[in-house]
């Protein structure tokens, strides 16, 4: 396997499949599998979910909330998310463990690093809700620093686009798909990867970040492998 620990992250909308709003329990399975399968091969998995399918927080300040108020109720929107995913991976026979940045104890335990990175060696699949714990950062910048943390070989973004493109592909026929990029290219191209924390993060701290098309099932599990799906940023 090309890697040991890996850190996926999924957006909210992802969760929504077909649906304007919520979550999809159909695609929130197939994930399940696909993470399992991946997971069936030793190799140490670490997730982070967006909440935007149920609650975003930037939508509600420019509706007139108050930014900090609307970025908590995003966090727990993660969290909720989170449950969802945690109960499907647990129906397919992986033990998880839901670690988050606020407080919960009926439902999960208190992020702490040594605690995360045991639960990954000891085989579970470790969900990090609750984005930082902080308002004004994403679920991305939380990815990536959940990544650093836990010395993930890789950040691997889960999309229902197959890469990076040169622009928008749904709304740009034209547009071109990258098969590798550097992190200067995307700087210089203004390419939209990451929010741009979550992104100098992870290049400071030499982490690759790879965008890949998590709806096709089976494309985890090769990317796991090695094979050149999606685009790698490095």
């Amino acid at each position: 396997m090309k890697y040991k620990r890996i850190l996926l992250k999924l957006s909210g909308e992802a969760l929504m499949g077909e649906k304007q709003y919520g979550i999809d329990i159909d695609r929130v399975a197939q994930y399940a599998k696909d993470i399992q399968a991946v997971h069936a091969e030793g190799i140490e998995i670490a997730l982070v979910i967006g909440g935007g399918n149920i609650y975003r927080g930037l939508s509600a300040e420019k509706a007139g909330m108050d930014r900090v108020q609307a970025d908590y109720m995003g966090m727990l929107a993660t969290v909720i998310n989170s449950m969802a995913l945690q109960d499907a991976l647990e129906k397919v026979g992986v033990k998880t463990r839901l670690l988050t940045a606020i407080k919960m104890e009926q439902i999960c335990e208190p992020f702490i690093r040594r605690r995360a990175v045991r639960h990954l060696e000891k085989g579970r699949i470790v969900i990090f809700g609750a984005g930082t714990g902080n308002p004004y950062f994403t679920t991305d910048t939380a990815a990536s620093l959940r990544a650093v943390e836990i010395n993930a070989d890789v950040v691997l973004k889960g999309t229902r686009v197959d890469g990076i493109y040169s622009a928008d592909p749904e709304k740009d026929t034209t547009a071109t798909r990258f098969d590798e990029i550097s992190f200067a290219d995307v700087y210089s191209k203004n390419l939209n990867v990451m929010d741009m924390t979550a992104f100098t993060l992870c290049q400071e701290n030499n982490l690759p970040i790879i965008v890949f098309d998590m709806n096709k099932p089976g494309n985890f599990l090769k990317l796991a492998k090695g094979e050149p799906i999606g685009t790698l940023v490095k």
